[in-house]
């Protein structure tokens, strides 16, 4: 997987959606606002559409949003449930005292290792759901478990987390000088967010791309 290239065409791609076309810049900073909008947005820069597509049917893209939505909030679920049995276990352990400080701080420390790793791998397999749901207008395929893992595994699981920590390494720094600029930073960065979010759709669409896998 050249890593360089999939960086440069996703900018390329994302600055060919906004750059010079002021008024869908505008309207895609009101959509990263109205967020099932800029969601429904990604989902069909996740169909494979190039180049960028215009902001045309406003029900589909906020249905498709809402869609995605509801996907990646079902997908958070094991995490939500792991976290709370870890990090409740350590406060309860922390707060009933009698000597369980020891306890609770191990309970803590595992359970962040455990978050960690599973929103990771959820995350993963999250993204790659996203699209399939995208490419075939199906609910239930984003949750094809076999056909997603598959799909991954095709791609290749280190390659694509590698790839993923390199855009998003990208993007915290960015993020975190734009946030060093008193007042400007923000409104900067409200600014190229709709960027940003079709750079990252696009950049893990190239990455679905790049392994044939049927749907």
């Amino acid at each position: 997987m050249d890593y360089g290239t999939l960086l440069g065409r996703s900018y390329e791609y994302a600055t060919e959606a906004v750059w010079g076309k002021w008024g869908k810049w505008i309207l895609l900073i009101i959509c990263s606002i109205i967020f099932p909008l800029i969601m429904g947005y990604m989902m069909e820069i996740y169909r494979g559409k190039t180049p960028a597509p215009e902001l045309e049917d406003w029900i589909k893209l906020f249905v498709d949003g809402v869609k995605l939505f509801i996907v990646e909030l079902i997908y958070s679920i094991p995490i939500i449930i792991v976290a709370m049995l870890f990090f409740g276990g350590a406060a309860l352990a922390f707060y009933g005292g009698g000597g369980m400080t020891a306890a609770a701080s191990t309970t803590f420390i595992v359970g962040t290792i455990v978050v960690f790793v599973l929103a990771v791998l959820i995350g993963l397999v999250s993204i790659f759901a996203g699209i399939r749901l995208a490419r075939t207008d199906r609910f239930g395929e984003a949750f094809n478990f076999s056909a997603i893992v598959g799909h991954i595994g095709a791609v290749g699981w280190l390659q694509y987390l590698v790839a993923l920590v390199i855009a998003y390494i990208i993007v915290w720094v960015l993020t975190f000088v734009l946030m060093l600029i008193p007042v400007i930073g923000g409104l900067i960065l409200l600014i190229i967010t709709p960027a940003i979010s079709v750079f990252m759709a696009r950049y893990v669409t190239l990455i679905y791309e790049s392994a044939a896998v049927s749907e």
